[in-house]
């Protein structure tokens, strides 16, 4: 094989450069075009990116090799902001190939239109967490050597490009054509977005230029433009690997039909990718992708847990501590999930993963943990306190409906009903209570905030809006400033009876006592208020948004313990007294 000056690993003044490279092609993309013709510039700008990376490659190692021609025609743009991505491109080859496409498809996806961005879910994985996600596989059971490998979204290689790196050098000592050849049977990619594809190409047969110079021969294309989840003719591999699109999708009935063991009600791009992720691993194989943490708790991944369960189970879960700033403009909770297809242990090790620019990643440990296969929430600790809490939860059987409550949604859609929104309470008028009367000193009724009125008119065979009797309200939606998750309030009697009743918007949960419900809603409303309940939440959801069903999740501590409770909360004791007792019934000491 040839040997060739390596690319430097990154430092400060390389990751700065690129950073206003970066910035001015947004500019750029922001100040010349509208949502229209952006799609177009990106995809032109990028290609001359991208052509000034191979040109500097090729160049490094003494070859000849033109790049594969770009598949789709594209604008010309002006000299200064090609200056710009020919100067990107330059500066991308000084960093390690592998890094190449996450820098390439990062100013790809920031000068994206917002609309095409969203619904391609085009967002570049960063190398530390690729190299982490790879190991994690092989740790799982992936043989780099003999196994073959697919990532089903691959975008812009960013996990096909470093995976052929790896086999090549598992492969060491063979020759540069046995090398390739191998490469062409083992690796494979598809991709919707045939721009996408093509910078995938590329990339992968800059991974193995040396290989391909050495040989006299081009890399075998391994990737193909098509739309994965119409696919029903690929092979099984023994990894299936990816960050694969995620956002809310509609679906034909040919397709809610075929993925229908994995869904429950709205159906998610990354969920769908994981079920046919699932179909296409052979027995002893991996599934290992990148996705936000909501399949881990909520309502609609109810069955693809159930399903993840029934064909293997979890290896490891990688929280990524610092997803702002890792994945750009993405505020989800992230998480790194690797899954062993036929294994039945349901044993799963959790970790921290910290990400250190583009050089690397500090993991810590966890814990190992179990998760339930009947499709109810997986509770993980996301500390290593937390895995204490979840440990001692395991004996406490009870949920709010075993305790006598149902959390229900509030019932009314402002939006559905504006023409009966009110500034003056006047007849047949009701207080419309907004999430803003939810605070951390309990309720206080309020519609101060843009487009919020403090009144609804109840049409006639409307009695279903109406909330007459005390209950719990808990904000549906919280804010990454917010010091707590589960905020909770008691809807008071003396308000509801001056008022005749309330209506609830739907941004808040309705946690409401059953018949013969054995403890007060003000004993629920302190008991969900408290820091150990809101740590446990945060075990369950790692989102901003807290669902019924989530709340429905909660371990409760036994009856008895819920009747000292409301005890503590008739005697007026404080919060912090409440606070230290509860945190107690669940077996842990808990500082404010």
């Amino acid at each position: 094989m040839l040997n060739a000056p390596a690319a430097t690993e990154p430092n400060d003044g390389l990751l700065e450069r690129y950073g206003s490279c970066k910035a001015m092609a947004r500019g750029y993309a922001q100040a010349r075009a509208n949502e229209r013709t952006r799609l177009s510039l990106a995809r032109a700008f990028t290609a001359v990116v991208l052509e000034a990376f191979w040109a500097s490659l090729v160049e490094r190692y003494d070859a000849r090799m033109k790049i594969r021609p770009v598949p789709l025609q594209l604008p010309a743009f002006s000299r200064e902001a090609k200056a710009v991505a020919v100067s990107a491109g330059r500066l991308i080859a000084e960093f390690p190939v592998d890094h190449a496409g996450y820098l390439i498809g990062s100013i790809y996806t920031v000068m994206l239109p917002d609309a095409h961005r969203t619904s391609m879910g085009a967002y570049y994985t960063p190398p530390p967490l690729v190299a982490r996600l790879i190991s994690q596989a092989q740790d799982a059971g992936f043989n780099i050597a003999t196994d073959s490998a697919i990532d089903p979204a691959c975008g812009g290689g960013a996990f096909l490009a470093p995976l052929a790196s790896r086999m090549a050098e598992a492969w060491a000592g063979q020759s540069p054509e046995l090398i390739l050849g191998r490469l062409a049977r083992r690796l494979k990619g598809i991709e919707l977005d045939p721009f996408a594809a093509w910078m995938t190409t590329v990339l992968v047969e800059a991974a193995v230029l040396p290989i391909c110079v050495a040989a006299k021969r081009r890399m075998p294309n391994v990737v193909e433009v098509s739309d994965t989840l119409q696919r029903r003719d690929v092979s099984n591999y023994g990894l299936v690997i990816g960050n694969p699109p995620y956002g809310r999708v509609q679906l034909s009935a040919e397709q809610r039909q075929y993925f229908s063991r994995s869904l429950y009600g709205h159906a998610n791009l990354y969920g769908l990718f994981m079920d046919w992720g699932l179909r296409h691993v052979r027995d002893g194989g991996v599934l290992a992708f990148v996705t936000p943490t909501s399949f881990l708790g909520g309502q609609y991944f109810k069955s693809l847990r159930r399903l993840l369960c029934l064909d293997g189970s979890p290896v490891s879960l990688d929280f990524v501590a610092d997803r702002d700033g890792v994945f750009d403009d993405v505020l989800q909770e992230t998480i790194l999930f690797v899954h062993s297809i036929g294994r039945n242990d349901r044993a799963s090790n959790v970790s921290r993963v910290l990400t250190r620019g583009l050089g690397g990643a500090d993991v810590a440990p966890i814990a190992t943990t179990r998760v339930s296969d009947d499709g109810s929430p997986w509770l993980l600790p996301r500390s290593s306190s937390d895995a204490e809490l979840l440990e001692n939860v395991r004996s406490m059987p009870n949920r709010l409906i075993d305790v006598g409550y149902a959390v229900s949604t509030g019932p009314l859609v402002w939006n559905r009903h504006r023409e009966q929104l009110r500034t003056k309470k006047n007849r047949n008028t009701y207080p419309l209570i907004w999430s803003e009367s939810v605070t951390a000193s309990g309720f206080s009724f309020s519609a101060e905030r843009r487009n919020h009125v403090p009144f609804l008119e109840v049409y006639p065979n409307q009695d279903h809006l109406i909330t007459t009797e005390p209950c719990v309200l808990v904000q549906r939606t919280t804010s990454k400033e917010q010091n707590r998750r589960v905020l909770a309030a008691l809807l008071p009697r003396p308000f509801l009876d001056e008022h005749g009743g309330v209506v609830v918007e739907n941004h808040l949960n309705v946690v409401r006592p059953l018949p013969d419900a054995p403890v007060s809603p003000g004993t629920i409303a302190a008991l969900l208020n408290t820091s150990v309940v809101d740590r446990l939440f945060r075990c369950i959801s790692g989102s901003v948004a807290v669902s019924a069903f989530e709340l429905n999740a909660v371990p409760l501590p036994a009856l008895g313990k819920l009747r000292e409770l409301e005890r503590l909360v008739e005697s007026g004791a404080s919060l912090a007294l409440i606070d230290r007792r509860v945190a107690g019934w669940y077996g842990v000491s808990w500082e404010n």
